[in-house]
């Protein structure tokens, strides 16, 4: 990792598209750390296990967080954000993140 750089938690079930938000990661010269007390941004599956104690851990932190999944499983993405993340649907999910990794 290099100093100053933006550092991402990728908190996921899936590792394909794990592979795929890294490379936006990458993409936007920030990096992906294993480590989520570490992050300035952690992104969220919200079908991955511990899902909810992360969003709570994050946000407590001041931690920004970014959460997807299922369009069709409104119920999750609005616990979400009552847990103070942003929640968009999977299909949105890769173009947010490259947007806030452009806006810092």
């Amino acid at each position: 990792m290099t100093a100053g750089r933006r550092r991402v938690h990728l908190l996921t079930r899936d590792l394909v598209f794990r592979g795929k938000l890294g490379g936006v990661v990458s993409g936007a010269g920030a990096d992906v750390t294993r480590d989520p007390i570490q992050c300035d941004l952690a992104v969220v599956d919200l079908e991955a296990r511990g899902w909810e104690d992360a969003i709570r851990d994050a946000s407590g932190r001041g931690v920004r967080v970014l959460a997807f999944g299922s369009h069709v499983n409104a119920g999750l993405l609005r616990r979400a954000r009552e847990l103070g993340a942003e929640a968009v649907p999977n299909s949105q999910v890769e173009g947010r993140l490259a947007e806030l990794l452009q806006a810092s």
